[in-house]
Parts: structure tokens; C-alpha cells; sequence
């Protein structure tokens, strides 16, 4: 495990001058308001009422932001569950407010499901589906198709069982709502952020007017959620303090041109040394993962590659914030018996994550040297450096924690 000390100056200026022509603002002009800010509720859920107007009054957002939906109780909802009640509420609430507050944030609270269904298969897709399943049954069973033939023909019609079941338009629900005020779009695939820092440049997808920003306060009970409510807001007065910890799985390469896992091994390299720029910054650069009780004092963390097995190194300072990166990691936030890490992260006493509740692949993660730059810069609130540091909307990632939470004083 090696200690960095600060030498991260340059980065975090070239960042700031990026930031700030991405938002055509500068200084604090883009900090988001409570004003800003619609928060929703699931009417059905008392507690996710009684969260939310507790919230509310801690922050100042105005009584009249507050939208109670009826929704189901489980995690994951339909999609015509999705476009006919909470999409549609969603923009009559927006429409409601605009005259009078820009709403540039969305909070879900604790009851409203996490994940979205991708649309029923018509009656035609369901006789196919059930044809392309029984021919999976067959090749499964045929002494005939062993060895590579056979698995050949399997991950054909796996893919198009996929292509029917439409599995690349399940999504986050937080992700989805993202593009609320968009219109119509594919629900194929991701759609690109136009906030993303690293997408400047090209022609967006959709318009940054059409994008809201959307998190959850949320988690395995509503007692956790008041804890990381109130644990926000006392690091937000005292400070965030402690150490930062960043679990890379090989040492910083020379080369920086790199994709894929390369990119975001290297991310966590150039994060940790933007973090000492704060606090004690430790990163361990081996294939093993920091050992169990090994990391106190938690405050920020970042690191892979764990796939569904929270490892309980760390002692989180209050208002501590990080994220795994590795698949479904917030494949449910109700799930006591879960091990992924955002519900873990959430129980053990950390008040933000990130995490996808489906695979997102590595680069649909926000990258990290981004997130933790703006977060660490005082410049932005937790929302806004998730946003700039988030590649794709409609698909699998969600932030856990209050946006407007601001841990570092601005750095002059």
C-alpha cells in the first residue's frame, strides 16, 4: 500500500476551466439549489412520505416540490408502470413548477422501485421467444452439438433470446428518468450524457436542457436513511475527514492511451493523487483487494474488482462517500441478506455510493479521477460531479445520497 502526497495541481486546474465551459458558467454560478430540486415519494410507503418532508425541511427545499406517487412496493416496476405513472407525474410536477423554479434535480426516496422492466414482448415476440426457446432446449440436449459446434449455436440463440426479451432496454429507474424531459428516444443501449466531461466536443444525443440530474436517498430501512441524511449534513458543517483509500489492480502504466479496464485502473491511480491533494491517500496496486478491518477511517474510496461480495475492510467517517466498480453492485438496496457492496456500504455507515443495478460494462461507470475532481475541488456538490462524471443516461447506474452534498470547502 503506498501514501501519495500532492502533486495533482495541474489536473485539477485543467478540470475546473473544462467544468466550467461545460456548465457556460464559472466560480460557484452552476452550484445546484434547493429550489432546484423535485423530490418523490412513494405514497404507498409512509415512511417514504415521512423521509421525504424530513429532508425537505433540513434543506430547505420548498414544500410545494414534493411529489407523492402511488407505486409499487417492490424494487423492480414495469415499464408501463414507469411512462404511465412516474415519467407522467414526474412532468406534470415539472410543468407545474417551471413557471416559477427551474428544476434541474430529481430525489427518489426510500420505496420507489430501482429498476425498470424493458417493455412486454407483443404476442408475436412471445411465439417466437417460445420457438427460440425450444430450440436451446434441443441443441442442449443433443449428444450431437457437444464441444465448440454446439457452443457456437448456444450463444446464437442466447443472443437472440436476448434481442426478444429485450434485455438491453431494462434500466436504473434513476437513469431513465434522467431523460424524463427528452421525448422519445431508443431505449436500445445507453444514450450519452452530454455533461460527461470526456464526451465534449461531439454532437450530442440529446440536449444538456433535456437532462435532469437524479439521485436516491435510499437503502436496506428507513433508519439508515435518516442516518445518512444526517450524517451528510454534519460532515457538510464540520468537513469530511479521514483517509482516502483507492484499491487499483495493477501499478500506474507510463502509457496513457488506454480503453477498457486499462482506462479506469489508470483513473483510480490519477483520483488518488487528486485525493491527497485533501487527506491521507493510500493506494494498494496489486491484484488483491485491501484486506478485511485494514482501511480506518474511511472517508473517500474507489476501487475493483469484487463482483458481488462486499469485503469489510473500512471504517466509514461520517459522510463518507465511494464506490465499487464492478456489475449489479446495486442490483437491490432492500436486500438484507445482499452482499453487494452499495446496500453493505450503506449498512456498515458510508452516506453515498454509485453502483448499477444490471451490467453496465466498465465504461458505463463514472470515471474516477472526474467524480472525486470535482468532488474534492468544493467547486461542485456530490450530484453535480456525478453528472459531469457519468458517460450514458437510460441505462444502469444510480447515486445513493444527497445531491446537494457538499463535503470540501472550495479550494481557492
Amino acid at each position: 500500500m503506498v501514501q501519495l502526497n500532492d502533486t495533482s495541481m495541474f489536473l485539477r486546474l485543467g478540470l475546473s476551466i473544462l467544468v466550467a465551459s461545460v456548465f457556460g458558467l464559472t466560480g460557484l454560478a452552476y452550484a445546484l439549489d434547493p429550489a432546484e430540486i423535485l423530490v418523490v415519494a412513494n405514497g404507498r410507503m409512509k415512511e417514504s412520505v415521512e423521509i421525504a418532508q424530513y429532508y425537505m425541511e433540513r434543506r430547505g427545499i420548498p414544500g410545494s416540490h414534493l411529489l407523492i406517487v402511488s407505486l409499487s412496493f417492490g424494487e423492480t416496476m414495469s415499464r408501463e408502470e414507469y411512462d404511465r405513472v412516474l415519467k407522467s407525474e414526474v412532468l406534470h410536477a415539472l410543468n407545474s413548477l417551471q413557471p416559477i423554479h427551474r428544476i434541474a434535480a430529481v430525489v427518489l426516496i426510500y420505496g420507489i422501485p430501482l429498476k425498470v422492466e424493458p417493455p412486454k414482448p407483443s404476442r408475436g415476440e412471445d411465439e417466437e421467444l417460445h420457438q427460440y426457446q425450444q430450440k436451446l432446449d434441443a441443441v442442449s440436449h443433443d449428444p450431437d452439438m457437444k464441444g465448440e459446434k454446439g457452443e457456437g449455436r448456444k450463444a446464437d440463440l442466447l443472443r437472440t433470446l436476448d434481442s426478444l426479451r429485450k434485455t438491453g432496454q431494462r434500466a436504473a429507474v434513476d437513469s431513465e428518468l434522467a431523460l424524463a424531459k427528452a421525448g422519445d428516444y431508443s431505449l436500445d443501449g445507453w444514450i450519452r450524457n452530454p455533461y460527461f466531461l470526456g464526451f465534449q466536443g461531439l454532437p450530442p444525443t440529446v440536449g444538456k436542457d433535456q437532462v435532469l440530474l437524479v439521485s436516491r436517498l435510499d437503502g436496506p430501512d428507513a433508519p439508515t436513511v435518516y442516518r445518512l441524511i444526517k450524517d451528510t449534513l454534519l460532515a457538510e458543517a464540520e468537513g469530511l475527514h479521514g483517509k482516502a483509500y483507492f484499491d487499483a489492480r495493477w501499478p500506474q502504466p507510463e502509457n496513457p492511451d488506454l480503453s477498457g479496464y486499462a482506462r479506469y485502473d489508470l483513473s483510480l491511480h490519477r483520483a488518488a493523487k487528486i485525493a491527497a491533494a485533501r487527506m491521507t491517500t493510500l493506494v494498494d496496486d496489486k491484484q488483491e483487494l485491501f484486506a478485511e478491518s485494514c482501511c480506518p477511517d474511511a472517508a473517500l474510496y474507489c476501487g475493483w474488482y469484487s463482483l458481488g461480495r462486499y469485503i469489510d475492510s473500512f471504517s466509514w467517517q461520517k459522510g463518507a462517500i465511494g464506490y465499487h466498480i464492478a456489475s449489479a453492485e446495486c442490483a437491490t438496496l432492500r436486500g438484507k441478506n445482499s452482499s453487494g457492496w452499495c446496500v453493505k456500504m450503506l449498512e456498515k455507515g458510508a452516506a453515498a455510493t454509485i453502483g448499477p443495478v444490471y451490467e453496465p460494462y466498465v465504461q458505463g461507470f463514472p470515471l474516477p479521477e472526474l467524480f472525486f475532481a470535482q468532488l474534492i475541488e468544493g467547486d461542485m456538490s456530490l450530484g453535480e460531479s456525478y453528472l459531469v462524471a457519468l458517460p450514458y443516461l437510460s441505462w444502469q447506474m444510480v447515486l445513493v445520497g444527497d445531491p446537494l452534498y457538499q463535503p470540501f470547502p472550495r479550494q481557492r
